[in-house]
């Protein structure tokens, strides 16, 4: 048994924890990173950086089998091939480059990190469980940032034909019929992907309509495109259980009448959960908010000198969050007045179209009691996106009627996620239509979408 002290004790190497744990290095605390499994957590082995390394690869295909029927301008090309194994090496090297860096910045930053199964046994103490030794840390200060993992549904467990976005991004060969329960985000994506790359893909979802966490004008552009891609897709249905065979699953419509979908993999993406077990929640005895662990604006939790950051802490469960949740965290315990206060946190959703939201929806905001106007643009009187043959989508934003603030700018079409940090900047800065409608906006770019959409707001639009 090792028997080590420190100032900072991160448990999780995820984003939220590595980015706590090198700013702290970098303010001179002494810190101590605790990790299971690969340093970088869900995010960067087994979600955000591989799922969109697949996404890159199919998209790729799609435009060469797109060329091989002569619909590329100017292009012919023979017969292309895809090689689901090169692509799944290609993936690996980007998330082994990635985990590198991040082990390098680590050490860089003068922080210990140990790899093994840490357990809480109070505030102060941690005992951890290595492959090859086990170690006793004390902490001045703790940092849970523990992750996530996805929810397994009680008549589809993960295992064999039924898997989840874990599996479905290590996939060797190509599912010929992919069924995908969930049309959230996570399953859309990889769904897209899939139907790129040849698979026969299905959707179910279980509410009214695709993407509910995104408002209906903006999902309404990414269904179209699903059903383009010959993607089907049940609203209101419920998943039931695989049959013995493994070739088919059962389910039920919005009126209960049962039907099937013939399968050769089953993809559940229903949602993610804070991983709260295995670590010691319970010796610690946190105050609870739900499902989620209960943290002020600064992320300290009801223990004192014990925070929490990331997907435990409640939604939006996103890197983005968790890491800008670290980094107050370690500036505010060496002693920097910080808060976690964001004017607002972007959302992407890498389907094909894009989508990015960041702030208030137009309803949200009448929602909370403002009277707003709205500008909209559609990209396809966008010379920029005509010219990528993508013309498909829109750029909204939402402003108060009275002083014109922007309350949020949403945005739909290809390579849209690119958008997220200038809408999010004009929101943290405060701007007011009028501040974006005045900038000058490169063109030719679809950047310029959000500077016509403030003008249409205004009813000054020049080209629409």
């Amino acid at each position: 048994m090792n028997y080590l002290s420190c100032e900072v004790l991160v448990i999780g190497g995820g984003p939220g924890g590595y980015v706590t744990a090198i700013r702290a290095g970098q303010l001179g605390l002494d810190t101590i990173l605790v990790e299971k499994k690969e340093l970088g957590g869900t995010c960067l082995n087994v979600g955000c950086i591989p799922s969109k390394a697949m996404i890159h690869v199919a998209d790729e295909f799609e435009a060469a089998v797109k060329a091989s029927q002569g619909k590329v301008p100017g292009i012919s090309v023979k017969t292309p091939k895809l090689d689901l194994v090169q692509a799944i090496e290609w993936k690996d090297g980007i998330v082994k480059r990635l985990n590198g860096g991040v082990a390098g910045l680590l050490k860089k930053a003068g922080v210990t990190v140990i790899n093994g199964q840490a357990r809480m046994r109070d505030g102060k103490t941690c005992s951890v469980a290595g492959e090859k030794e086990s170690s006793q840390i004390k902490a001045k200060f703790v940092v849970l940032a523990p992750g996530s993992e996805p929810v397994e549904l009680e008549a589809l467990p993960f295992g064999g034909h039924v898997i989840s976005s874990t599996q479905a991004l290590r996939l060797e060969s190509l599912p010929r019929k992919l069924a995908v329960v969930g049309g959230g985000y996570i399953g859309l994506e990889l769904g897209t992907a899939f139907a790129k790359m040849g698979s026969k893909v299905t959707v179910l979802e279980a509410s009214d309509r695709l993407l509910p966490q995104y408002d209906k004008e903006l999902s309404d552009v990414v269904a179209k495109q699903l059903k383009k891609l010959g993607i089907i897709v049940h609203l209101n249905a419920r998943a039931g259980a695989l049959e013995k065979d493994g070739k088919s699953l059962s389910a039920t419509d919005g009126d209960g009448k049962p039907f099937s979908v013939e399968v050769d993999k089953v993809l559940v993406t229903v949602g993610r959960k804070p991983r709260l077990d295995g670590w010691g929640l319970r010796e610690l005895q946190l105050t609870m908010d739900g499902g989620f662990i209960a943290i002020d604006s600064e992320c300290r939790t009801s223990m004192t000198d014990v925070f929490a950051i990331g997907d435990v802490t409640g939604e939006p469960m996103l890197a983005h969050r968790a890491m800008a949740q670290g980094e107050v965290v370690a500036e505010l315990i060496a002693g920097k007045p910080r808060a976690f206060e964001p004017a607002a946190i972007p959302a992407v959703c890498f389907t094909d179209p894009e989508i990015v939201s960041v702030g208030l929806s137009p309803d949200e905001a009448r929602n909370a009691g403002y009277d707003v106007i709205t500008g909209k643009f559609p990209l396809a009187a966008n010379g920029r996106a005509m010219t990528l043959n993508a013309e498909a989508g829109f750029v909204r934003v939402v402003a108060r009627k009275d002083n014109e603030l922007v309350l949020g700018i949403q945005a739909v079409g290809t390579n849209i996620s690119e958008f997220a940090s200038g809408f999010s900047a004009a929101l943290e800065l405060g701007a007011c239509l009028e501040d974006i409608a005045s900038t000058i906006h490169a063109h030719p770019t679809q950047g310029e979408g959000i500077q016509e959409a403030a003008m249409v707001a205004l009813g000054q639009g020049l080209h629409i």
